[in-house]
């Protein structure tokens, strides 16, 4: 669900502080900031810059471009890994062993 509009968008005042501090600085391209707050929403202060995203367990490095604007931060960090279906075969092994989804009781499960 989307935040309000007399609301406006969620800024944490921190991380625009540091992104400022960057910019005068000159070092905006060359330092990667990184950022716990995932829900804090893109400005376009933020563009070129590399900001770590915190994902649970380390930090995911995005390159902030024109079209990210608006968006959050961590959509660009997923938090977990998609590591592919079950194969047919492994799947029905599983089920077989434990004796789930068995609607006839006389089948007997082979070990």
């Amino acid at each position: 669900m989307s935040r309000s509009l007399k609301k406006g968008p969620y800024i944490n005042p921190k991380i625009l502080k540091k992104v400022k501090q960057l910019q005068d600085s000159g070092k905006a391209d060359k330092v990667i900031l990184k950022v716990y707050d995932r829900a804090c929403t893109i400005t376009p202060e933020m563009i070129g810059m590399k900001i770590g995203v915190h994902m649970g367990n380390g930090f995911q490095v995005v390159l902030i471009t024109e079209q990210m604007v608006g968006h959050r931060l961590g959509e660009f960090a997923p938090t977990t890994r998609f590591k592919g279906h079950a194969k047919k075969g492994k799947l029905a092994k599983v089920y077989a062993s434990t004796g789930r989804y068995l609607k006839d009781e006389r089948v007997q499960i082979i070990k």
